[in-house]
């Protein structure tokens, strides 16, 4: 037996910083986001060799071990270690399981498309086939959010885990009292196929930052990075030593996710890219590094080139850039950006959230 799954990857169209809990569980959060065909994936080969292997070959990393109840959570590959060890602990009795898991994700761990909490899915949801655990689509979620956040002290939000298990596109609520209400969204085919002629995502790297590599040793340079920038907005959020200035552009930060929310549904493309364009400039006050120079040279180019708005996915600091045209000058944009350093790739919307599966 051979147990499979995906999850895909997520663009935060906008609100995104609005469900970390220092800020929803005081003002409550509002995110709109869809999913996109890029996924993380997890196969699960049980064996009987009494050994637990765990490989994550596009990160070229492999750990062999005992079959043991409990594994020390350390690098690497942290969140396969927590998802096993709550599983095991929670679902199947604190008996040890003996298998090998195999994982990929699509984009680099920490770009900002979700990589991180879309695995933490992917995983949960090929052990919850194996064992036949049967979690309704907000118990999953909610779980992989323990795992990241209670269980591995993971910074982060809540809009990942909830994107990568529902799919589609969603309005999601983030509530004072900690609970999570998605909305989703049924979208006119013709407004996804504009917005999808009107998208590309431009890969750029790691923005090279010196004190955060001297920081964090041996860690993700990409993931020490949104540490950073959450743990800002955190510290500007938190009650009454609270930065206003910080607080008020999170305030519009949320209200420009409904905003954009309606401008899509009015299939208004215009007040859709002023809206974004507002949303990063808005963003880029909840804390001093979401963005830098590296970033706002290209966005620069990207502007002079054919986009009319620019948004970075994410925290911000670095990673994937979500940028929008007219289809017209899609050809010109997409030429342009292949002469700087970095990836160019299509943005394709999917309906689905995790599936998982037996061979």
């Amino acid at each position: 037996m051979i147990i499979r799954s995906r999850a895909p990857l997520r663009i935060g169209i906008a609100g995104g910083g609005t469900d970390l809990a220092s800020y929803s569980e005081m003002h409550g959060g509002a995110v709109f986001n869809s999913t996109i065909s890029m996924y993380a994936y997890c196969t699960i080969t049980p064996t009987d060799d009494g050994k637990i292997t765990l490989c994550a070959p596009d990160r070229n990393q492999t750990v062999v071990m005992d079959s043991v109840p409990f594994i020390k959570v350390e690098e690497p590959l942290i969140l396969h270690k927590g998802v096993y060890n709550r599983i095991v602990r929670d679902y199947n009795g604190g008996k040890p399981l003996s298998f090998k898991i195999s994982t990929s994700v699509d984009a680099p761990i920490g770009s900002g498309l979700g990589g991180s909490s879309t695995l933490t899915v992917a995983i949960l949801e090929a052990f919850s086939k194996w064992l036949l655990l049967n979690f309704t689509d907000y118990e999953k979620a909610r779980l992989a959010y323990e795992i990241e956040r209670i269980d591995l002290k993971l910074a982060g939000g809540k809009q990942d885990q909830y994107c990568a298990v529902f799919g589609g596109f969603n309005m999601m609520e983030f509530k004072s009292d900690g609970n999570v209400v998605v909305n989703s969204l049924r979208m006119d085919k013709k407004l996804i196929n504009e917005l999808e002629c009107s998208l590309l995502l431009f890969y750029s790297g790691l923005i090279h930052d010196s004190d955060l590599q001297q920081k964090v040793l041996n860690k993700n340079l990409e993931i020490a990075r949104a540490t950073s920038i959450i743990n800002e907005q955190i510290k500007h959020q938190a009650g009454k030593k609270s930065d206003k200035e910080s607080l008020d552009a999170m305030h519009r930060v949320k209200e420009n996710a409904y905003a954009m929310k309606d401008a899509f549904f009015m299939h208004n493309i215009d007040d859709f890219a002023k809206l974004l364009h507002e949303g990063w400039e808005n963003k880029k006050k909840t804390a001093s590094i979401v963005s830098n120079t590296e970033l706002e040279t290209i966005i620069d180019f990207a502007m002079q080139h054919g986009a009319k708005a620019v948004k970075v996915s994410g925290a911000g600091g670095g990673g994937f850039i979500m940028m929008l045209c007219d289809p017209s000058d899609r050809q010109r944009l997409l030429d342009a950006l292949k002469t700087l350093k970095g990836a160019v790739y299509p943005v394709k919307f999917v309906k689905h959230g995790v599936e998982g599966w037996v061979v």
